[in-house]
């Protein structure tokens, strides 16, 4: 049996996005994706992602996989999940078999992209995946970045032919009545990440959330959000989710969100550069890094006087 087949129910809680680290020659470095993972581990972490906001979009075929490999050897045993997502069924067809075979727990897979497809085609893509792997595969509703939203029958109907091996990350505005609406729709038995760098977690976790995917770089803020939410100490889950949400709130597109994730990174000495691969649409300047480097420690007294720690998101020394 595969790493990720049959691991449906550990698939849950905060399962943060890595980021791809590289070289400053743009070549990937394996070294510094090893040691961001174990920092994650340390956070307490309940599993990773590769996604988007690794800049998958930006790597060959090739490259996906083996990011998606290491982090599975990295992870420990942690349940991994890795993007699939490409322009035709053929290309995301393949990429979803080989991270089967890499170990991945479940996948996750955005719609084409570079044109907005017909539903009925749309449907027939996530299909086609489904046949290919064993593994749950996670509908992700990217449109808050790019296209349209899914419409929320078409996932329905997808949970109402494969079950719970169908799972969804809607992040189409607005996130709280569509999260409502897929609930719904679907009688409640949807299981539904939250996709929105937990600016929106509270509202998301009342409305029946089973886990996050928020970026790594502060994953330990998640962590202990999320453990408030569970234990139900609302005031603590506000007192985190305020700076945290002025922090996100200034990762106004994909490439902000990299490059914001990145400088902070390199800020609690995981990453040893901000490299990037271009072309970029954001970058930050000296006045927002003053800012985010703010939130960051307004975002660390409030974790630590939520959970009574002295300190939060020990850091490690950059290798």
């Amino acid at each position: 049996m595969m790493a990720g087949k049959g691991a449906t129910a550990s698939v849950a809680g905060v399962l943060p996005v890595i980021q791809t680290p590289f070289n400053e020659d743009e070549s990937i470095d394996f070294g510094a994706l090893a040691h961001e993972v174990e920092w994650a581990i340390q956070q307490g972490v309940d599993g990773l992602t590769v996604a988007m906001v690794s800049e998958y979009l930006r790597l060959s075929d090739d490259e996906r996989i083996a990011v998606g490999r290491a982090t599975v050897e990295a992870a420990a045993g942690l349940p991994v999940i890795v993007s699939v997502g490409a322009e035709s069924t053929a290309a995301a067809r393949a990429l979803a078999i080989r991270a089967e075979e890499a170990g991945a727990a479940a996948l996750m897979a955005i719609p084409p992209i570079a044109a907005r497809a017909l539903d009925d085609e749309t449907e027939r893509y996530y299909e086609d995946l489904l046949a290919a792997v064993e593994l749950p595969i996670i509908v992700q509703d990217a449109s808050s970045y790019v296209g349209a939203p899914l419409p929320i029958s078409m996932q329905a109907s997808l949970l109402d032919r494969h079950g719970p091996r169908v799972m969804f990350k809607p992040e189409a505005e607005p996130i709280g009545p569509r999260l409502t609406a897929l609930r719904e729709g679907t009688n409640g038995e949807a299981k539904v990440f939250e996709g929105t760098g937990g600016i929106a977690l509270i509202d998301s976790y009342r409305r029946g959330v089973v886990g996050t995917m928020p970026a790594v770089d502060v994953c330990w803020a998640l962590v202990a959000l999320w453990r408030a939410l569970v234990a139900g100490e609302e005031d603590a889950a506000y007192r985190i989710s305020g700076p945290l949400a002025a922090m996100v709130a200034m990762q106004s597109s994909l490439d902000a969100y990299v490059a914001i994730e990145k400088h902070l990174l390199v800020r609690q000495g995981v990453l040893p550069n901000e490299v990037r691969r271009g072309p970029v649409d954001f970058d930050l300047d000296a006045e927002s890094r003053a800012e985010i480097d703010r939130l960051l420690d307004r975002l660390r007294a409030a974790v630590a006087l939520a959970s009574g720690a002295p300190e939060v998101g020990p850091e490690l020394e950059a290798k």
